[in-house]
Parts: C-alpha cells; structure tokens; sequence
C-alpha cells in the first residue's frame, strides 16, 4: 500500500507546533507576538511531496536555495497556498528561470546581479521585492555584501525601478556561541533601524530576516521578522 503523501505525518505535525511554541516564546520575550514572525519552510533536498505537507499545515512561505532543484520542484507545490522566496546564491545567468516564480529575492548583494533582476522584471512587467544580504561577519569567501559597500549598494538599488528594496538578510559566521550570534544579530538589528529611519525612496523596508535552526530564538530576541528554518523542521538532510 503506497504512503498517502497528503497527510502530514505525525513527526512534521509535531515539529511545527514546537517551533511555533518555540517562535511566540521568543516573540513575547521580544515584546512581540508569534503572527509578527514568519517562519519560513527553507526546502532544501526536501521533497515537494513533504514540502506540500508542511503547507497543508500552515506553513506558507518557502524558502529555496537552488535554481535546478526549484525548477524541478515548483510545477508540484501548492502555490495558491504559499509565498516563495529565494535566498541562496544565485548566478545572473539563473535570474531569468526565477524571476516569475518567486515572490522576493533575499540574496541580492551585488549591482550586477540587481541590475539582471531589474531588466528580467521589465520584460515580465513584474516589481520585485528583494532583500539585501549583508556579509556581517566580513568572512572571506561568503556571499553577501560587506558593511563598507552597502550605502552605495543601497543608492544603485534604489534607482532601479523594478526592484523594490524591502530589507536585509544575513547569516552570521559559522560555529558561533550564543553570545557571538547575539552580537551579529544585534549588528544586523541596527543596520535595519537606521534603513527604515531613512525612508529611502523606492524602498519598503520592513523585513529582517536571520536565524535558521540552530540560533532562530536568538534572531527573534534581536529583532528578526523572518526565520528560516529546514532541519529542526524536516529533519537532517539525507
């Protein structure tokens, strides 16, 4: 007898009410509550059979890493039902298989990718809500744009009349204390504030997104508004 695929099984049904006890427990003390906080599925080696699942059990935004493994992905989702947004690395070249099927892009940290963003969205006569990554931690090699670049890569962005710029998106570095993804959250959490005291035209920044499974209370705690969460979700990739 084949597995009915549409049922939730009881080990996801019971990983999402925990990580929404876990979201509003980390909302309140944030002065905050658990509807302010998106919790977004990140689908990565994920099937779209259980990716469906985690949907009918109200999670409906989505996260996507990679442009072939979406592409393969998107024609079995249950799009009516959910939001999609981008937030892995993403070669120009990959723009135009993405640009109308997502609705954001959260790793935009270049003009040059912006720039092919822009002109994709013009022939689809779309505007793009788009994130920029912020490389918080300097590392060398990381995506993301680093703090000294950002001013001038905010005034490029905002001149481009498809895109519209709607916040930032990070990743601290890797293998990080508490008290170390605290100080890049926070970091985070103040590039945010002094963006939106800015009102920056053709911007509607209102999104902070970090925190993934190992750290997302701590994001909340500094101020994120989305946290993107795979494997306290789905389990460890196989």
């Amino acid at each position: 007898m084949r597995e009915n695929l549409s049922i939730p099984d009881l080990d996801l049904q019971e990983n999402i009410r925990e990580i929404r006890e876990r979201v509003g427990l980390a909302a309140e003390k944030s002065g905050r509550l658990e509807k302010d906080i998106a919790i977004m599925a990140v689908t990565k080696t994920v099937p779209a059979q259980r990716v469906n699942q985690a949907i009918g059990c109200g999670l409906t935004l989505l996260g996507e890493n990679r442009v072939q493994e979406y592409l393969e992905k998107y024609p079995f989702y249950r799009r009516k039902d959910c939001s999609i947004h981008f937030i892995g690395r993403l070669q120009t070249n990959k723009v135009k298989y993405i640009v109308d099927k997502v609705d954001m892009i959260e790793s935009v940290d270049r003009v040059s990718l912006a720039k092919e963003i822009e002109k994709r969205c013009g022939i689809a006569n779309k505007k793009m809500d788009i994130l920029l990554e912020v490389n918080i931690g300097a590392e060398e090699g990381k995506s993301g744009v680093l703090l000294e670049n950002l001013p001038e890569l905010v005034k490029e962005i905002t001149a481009l009349p498809h895109l519209c710029l709607s916040g930032l998106m990070a990743i601290p570095p890797a293998g990080g204390n508490e008290e170390e993804n605290r100080y890049y959250f926070s970091k985070m959490h103040h590039l945010f504030l002094d963006m939106q005291a800015q009102k920056i035209d053709n911007s509607n920044v209102r999104f902070l997104s970090m925190g993934m499974s190992g750290d997302f209370e701590t994001a909340i705690a500094c101020g994120a508004n989305i946290v993107r969460l795979g494997t306290v979700l789905f389990g460890k990739r196989k």
